[in-house]
């Protein structure tokens, strides 16, 4: 236990307390079994680590923070481990990348199981799967799923300009008094297209040339590690996956094709859709339905973005179509924040937001001429800085301002 103590000591104390991500605000740290989980690079670690560092004193060993993935764990079981920390007073075990740990969750359900009154706080992969066929800690654990960075959070990491986040329904009811309200502490227009480009991963702070670099690797390591690992994907396929990655990252947003993007990474329908599916689980790309709550395993969907913009900067061999950069700006903020984005349809907006509200999402002079049957219908607008209310009902918000809700 000396050694594991040595390594909690020394990831704190590097750990930065300058910013704390207001996700960890939603987890329920009373739990006794909670997992956060996200894509590589959001920021797991350091949230498990600060939360050690502003709940515990340096010295307090009730508490214990390692990562499956240490050297350690190749002669010690997390069993054997969770044991020997408990018979020592320890209480608050954070296991980080238990996702690399095989067979984990058949560990960590003995160890809920035997110890009572010791938290379990585990991070791993977007791709952990609860219920793995063997376990099924569905009944004990909470699960979190861990978004990169808004707009929002991106100001305050870059510019130190700290503003509240709003929420979805008082954006729409009061826009421009927010939009005002943020241009008293900058320009939004000014730091948008940067944030589209690298603001989504907070390992932009440790090193902004390098970002893209470091995107493409972890990229890399969600295809040729995780997803042949966790999703079965078979290792000579990679290449392909990451062709339809590409493929998705040049398209024009348009309904998919899916016979047509088959033929262009030369693989089986069938496939395709499980390969869209992983993907999705991945947090890589998004998939879009018009009816999401009737959508069936293998179903085809309706439009396909890029998980975040980010994504599309990097990946793609040319500069990204300002359309579906818009998009995947706005799904992902949506999402992220916590609501349910379904695809519009041909003959409505771009998308239905909580089955209630549709958006039509483009630049300053996009009319209201497709949304203007629809109840409750708004535009997010680039490229403007100021809201224009039509009615209780609808109105044109600037894009950026869905950067803002949380």
């Amino acid at each position: 236990m000396d050694k594991l103590f040595e390594r909690h000591d020394e990831y704190l104390s590097g750990t930065p307390m300058d910013f704390f991500r207001r996700f960890s605000e939603q987890i329920d740290w009373s739990l006794r079994l909670i997992v956060i989980k996200g894509p590589k690079g959001v920021g797991k670690s350091t949230l498990m680590q600060q939360y050690i560092k502003r709940h515990f004193s340096p010295d307090d060993r009730h508490v214990l923070y390692c990562s499956a993935d240490s050297s350690y764990f190749a002669n010690h079981t997390l069993v054997d481990t969770a044991e020997s920390f408990y018979r020592i007073g320890g209480r608050h075990l954070f296991i980080d990348e238990v996702h690399k740990y095989e067979g984990w969750s058949t560990e960590v359900k003995d160890i809920y199981d035997l110890h009572r009154d010791l938290h379990l706080v585990l991070s791993g992969s977007s791709l952990l799967q609860i219920n793995d066929g063997q376990t099924d800690l569905s009944r004990r654990m909470v699960e979190y799923q861990m978004p990169g960075l808004s707009l929002r959070e991106f100001l305050r990491m870059d510019c130190g300009i700290d503003i509240e986040p709003i929420s979805l329904e008082s954006l729409l009811s009061s826009p421009n008094a927010y939009c005002n309200e943020v241009k008293r502490h900058c320009s939004p227009l000014e730091h948008f297209p940067r944030y589209l480009k690298q603001g989504y991963y907070p390992f932009y702070f440790e090193s902004s040339t390098a970002y893209q670099s470091r995107l493409e690797s972890v990229v890399n390591y969600i295809i040729d590690s995780e997803l042949t690992r966790f999703r079965g994907l078979e290792v000579g396929n990679t290449r392909k996956i990451k062709a339809l990655l590409k493929v998705l990252s040049q398209m024009v947003p348009y309904e998919v094709d899916i016979a047509k993007l088959s033929k262009n990474i030369g693989i089986q329908r069938p496939t395709t859709l499980k390969y869209l599916r992983n993907l999705e689980e991945a947090a890589l790309i998004r998939r879009l339905f018009t009816d999401i709550d009737s959508v069936s395993d293998l179903q085809k969907p309706d439009k396909i973005l890029l998980d975040n913009s980010n994504l599309l900067y990097t990946i793609s061999d040319r500069m990204p179509e300002v359309g579906t950069v818009r998009e995947t700006f706005f799904c992902n903020q949506l999402a992220s924040a916590g609501h349910k984005v379904e695809y519009g349809g041909l003959k409505s907006g771009d998308f239905r937001i909580d089955g209630e509200v549709v958006v039509e999402v483009g630049g300053r002079d996009k009319g209201f001429c497709q949304v203007k049957n629809e109840k409750r219908a708004y535009l997010a607008a680039d490229d403007i800085d100021s809201a224009t209310t039509l009615s209780a009902t609808s109105g044109k918000i600037p894009l950026w301002a869905f950067g803002f809700l949380y």
